[in-house]
């Protein structure tokens, strides 16, 4: 499989599959394609199509199968970018609510339920967001731009709540409250700030 993602503030993801590769995305995901290309529909358990409503997917999953190579493309729904996100065996990516575009087959989408109840109310995200495991490229779509940073182990970033895009698995999300009635009140950055603690 090989793809590239093109355009501007609403960008296209186009991949090229060669004859038996699968790429899957929500239920009527794709924007074009060229070639023969089977399609499949699937819920997969009451569970699983559950937890894909609660994180603002479709209760099904479109299966594209090229037969011979072909070509299918999938635009994002906002303004914003497109990001590739490479899953390996252990390794876990949490994105933002509605963020899955398509994947490889080998890639699993359920929910990631945020524990902390703090994190949960005030983090900016919601309680409810997605999980990418398993193995192969997922692509995920970003509102707005992104930064991208590495944190080592006990290492901190400190985001206004609701710019988090995403993180791996090993980085805690959780808040703090601003400190100081100046601030709260005056600096434009409300109650609480999200804390990302790494590695990761």
């Amino acid at each position: 499989m090989q793809y590239r993602i093109e355009g501007g503030s609403l960008p296209a993801l186009i991949i090229n599959l060669n004859p038996g590769e699968t790429i899957i995305s929500e239920s009527g995901g794709r924007t074009w394609s060229r070639g023969p290309i089977v399609t499949e529909t699937k819920g997969g358990s009451a569970g699983k199509a559950f937890g894909r409503l609660l994180t603002g997917e479709s209760l099904f999953m479109s299966y594209y199968t090229a037969q011979s190579p072909s070509e299918i493309a999938f635009a994002s729904s906002f303004p914003g970018q497109i990001k590739a996100v490479r899953i390996a065996p252990g390794q876990e990516m949490i994105v933002q609510k509605s963020s899955f575009l398509a994947s490889e087959a080998g890639v699993n989408l359920s929910i990631h339920f945020q524990k902390k109840l703090g994190a949960g109310f005030f983090g900016g995200e919601g309680f409810i967001m997605q999980r990418l495991s398993g193995n192969g490229m997922a692509f995920v779509e970003i509102d707005g731009e992104l930064m991208e940073y590495q944190l080592k182990p006990g290492q901190k970033l400190i985001v206004d709540t609701g710019y988090v895009a995403g993180f791996e698995s090993s980085v805690q999300m959780d808040i703090q409250t601003v400190s100081g009635a100046k601030n709260v009140f005056f600096g434009g950055e409300g109650l609480f700030h999200t804390v990302l603690t790494g590695p990761g």
